[in-house]
């Protein structure tokens, strides 16, 4: 069975008594009752393997079975499965960006991480976070990251409920943690991106990949070394990467978007907003142009295949696309407005491919 974030933090959660968390990983209870949590952005297992020789640390940790991402493979939909312990189909942040059903002729898309704040945070994203909870029954719940996140949209709506900490520096974050720790029945996440900023700039196995996974080695050291005693320090991530070889610009040179009244998701996962009628014809469309490069579901296929969690709030259905492309392989689908930018990075993740999806687990009793 495949374990998701959302089971990862349930089950610490349970550890800690908060009432109605499944311990699905079977985690044993830490007598010190303080868990710290490290998520280091677009760390994949793929990203583990290409520096485990240079970065002997994440080999010296205690490795649990990896974790797989959520569909898709995307940040704002494994963040809030984290936060909320909840499957994708339910908190309804379905991607990065997605349609907000009934805003307009054609409705908008929400960017999931830099938000619209005509969007209640509360309101798309209504379900009670982990952190929330937490804290109601007594627990002490942090959230130690870069002051830039601290009020987003975003983090209202996923990680919503710890004290915020907004720190920069790697000291400053070893800190922060050891401090909020320092009281018993406590949790700590910590969030750092640098290694999925590198891999999408430079690709993964670039200088500054490694420059970026030397910073989260040397962060997961220091925490090791400073924590309070009685902590159990975890490291994962919310999604994995490849490096792009062979595109396409949607509409540019083809006729792929006659039918596309909104265009969503991201280069490696698409969502097809269509026009009324048009959902049996544009599927037969794309297939024929894209063949084995893509993957395509309606957006009853990709619900019956449970590719969202067993179960799709209906609030949350039309956020996602009548029809949805996934890319294969290293391909990647632009948008004709945004082609210099998606071109322009070389690191990518959304889809479903074992690099996308498989994360790590690995976890140090201090």
């Amino acid at each position: 069975m495949a374990y998701l974030l959302s089971d990862l933090s349930q089950s610490i959660f349970a550890t800690l008594g908060v009432s109605k968390c499944v311990n699905s990983l079977g985690i044993t209870k830490n007598e010190g009752q303080r868990e710290c949590l490290l998520l280091v952005d677009g760390m994949g297992i793929n990203a583990l393997e290409l520096v485990r020789k240079d970065l002997p640390v994440f080999s010296q940790l205690r490795g649990f079975d990896q974790l797989q991402a959520t569909f898709p493979s995307t940040t704002s939909a494994s963040l809030t499965s984290l936060g909320t312990g909840c499957a994708v189909g339910v908190h309804g942040m379905v991607g990065y960006t997605m349609r907000i059903p009934n805003s307009g002729s054609p409705d908008r898309l929400l960017n999931a991480l830099k938000w619209d704040e005509r969007v209640d945070p509360y309101i798309w994203q209504s379900e009670a976070t982990l952190f929330e909870r937490a804290k109601k029954e007594g627990i002490k719940v942090s959230h130690i990251a870069a002051k830039r996140y601290q009020e987003t949209g975003f983090t209202r709506a996923a990680l919503r409920g710890a004290d915020y900490y907004g720190v920069n520096q790697v000291d400053e974050m070893v800190d922060q943690a050891k401090s909020a720790l320092s009281t018993y029945k406590s949790f700590a996440y910590l969030y750092i991106d640098d290694v999925d900023s590198a891999s999408h700039r430079d690709g993964m196995g670039s200088e500054k990949f490694h420059f970026a996974m030397s910073k989260s080695a040397e962060l997961v050291l220091k925490l090791v070394e400073n924590l309070p005693k009685g902590t159990r320090l975890w490291v994962t991530s919310d999604h994995g990467m490849i490096n792009r070889d062979d595109f396409v610009v949607l509409g540019k040179e083809n006729d792929l978007l006659r039918n596309v009244a909104l265009l969503g998701g991201e280069p490696r996962v698409r969502y097809l907003y269509l026009k009324p009628g048009s959902l049996d014809e544009t599927k037969s469309q794309w297939q024929e142009f894209f063949g084995e490069r893509v993957t395509l579901y309606t957006r009853a296929e990709a619900t019956a295949l449970n590719l969202f969690g067993p179960q799709v709030l209906v609030k949350n259905l039309d956020r996602i696309g009548d029809l949805i492309a996934i890319a294969n392989s290293e391909f990647i689908m632009v948008e004709p407005d945004r082609e210099e930018l998606q071109l322009s990075m070389v690191g990518h993740h959304g889809g479903i491919t074992q690099a996308e999806l498989a994360i790590p687990l690995l976890s140090a009793d201090i």
